[in-house]
């Protein structure tokens, strides 16, 4: 059994945010494979929990007026993996999600948990970042969007306003980050499956129209730091580059200057860094082959 003061259901987006402003000290629960997992280790003892997993509205992937692709909240990583669109544009998600635990936790697991949650090993993490998305809030005042980067403040604490009944309803990722874009993820962990991550990598790139050089490169790490993070100086270093394994390597060293890897128990902060430059330059290159490139 779990230790729980009350459960409340939420019948909609405007419901669940009436019951937040009512009830502050809850804790909002889509799929549970996290905040129950939690509760019967005894962390959340004791709390209110308010549901909002029946609320259909917020699952989904689509295509917004303004061309963002907008993937409601609680929808699961299997869902995401298999969505056309997700397929279509940015692919390198759905393959990012598909490495979450097993099949039972992408099947109920959200990407909008795994981005509440505020910890920087979430396998969608990373992948979020380097596609500049966009976190949509709820609350008593309308919509609230803000960078990724903006959205995780310090390890395991978001920018939610708890004090306005926020929840988070949607995750936008805008055409200017997907169009002509392709990329690659790489998750390092001790096992192939049910691990969390000891490094994990995701780059994309958009090559010139002729194939002949990055026009643009985006990477972004989990677990480099206590928050996922981008590099601007690896970025910076691939600009307008040629399609070399000069700048594959220049891009990968570059990361150094901005990732803040530490010692921990699963790895230390030099295997860190070392992977970190592996990583980078692995996902680059695949990343350039997927856009039509050739590395020379």
């Amino acid at each position: 059994m779990y230790d729980m003061k009350a459960l409340y259901e939420a019948e909609s987006v405007e419901n669940a945010v009436a019951l937040r402003l009512e009830h502050p000290e809850a804790q909002i629960i889509a799929g549970g494979s996290d905040v129950l997992v939690q509760m019967r280790e005894g962390k959340r003892a004791g709390k209110e929990l308010i549901s909002i997993y029946g609320l259909d509205e917020l699952r989904g992937v689509s295509i917004d007026e303004e061309e963002n692709i907008r993937i409601g909240s609680l929808s699961s990583f299997s869902h995401i993996t298999r969505d056309p669109i997700i397929q279509k544009y940015i692919n390198v998600l759905g393959e990012a999600v598909d490495m979450v635990g097993g099949p039972q936790i992408r099947n109920i697991g959200t990407i909008g948990g795994n981005t509440c949650n505020g910890v920087t090993s979430a396998d969608s993490a990373s992948t979020l970042h380097a596609w500049e998305a966009i976190v949509e809030l709820t609350g008593k005042d309308g919509i609230r969007r803000l960078p990724i980067k903006d959205f995780y403040i310090k390890a395991g604490q978001v920018d939610i306003r708890v004090e306005d009944g926020e929840i988070q309803t949607a995750i936008l990722i805008p055409k200017a980050s997907y169009e002509n874009c392709y990329g690659y993820y790489i998750k390092y962990a001790m096992r192939n499956a049910m691990d969390i991550a000891t490094l994990g990598c995701s780059v994309n790139v958009r090559l010139s129209p002729d194939k002949q050089t990055i026009e643009r490169a985006r990477i972004a790490y989990g677990v480099a730091g206590p928050v996922p993070m981008r590099c601007p100086s690896a970025e910076a270093a691939a600009k307008d580059k040629p399609l070399t394994l000069t700048t594959a390597e220049e891009f990968s060293l570059a990361v150094l200057n901005d990732i803040r890897a530490r010692d921990s128990w699963r790895a230390s902060k030099a295997f860190r860094e070392h992977i970190a430059v592996e990583m980078a330059k692995r996902c680059l290159i695949e990343s350039i082959k997927r856009a039509g490139g050739v590395i020379k």
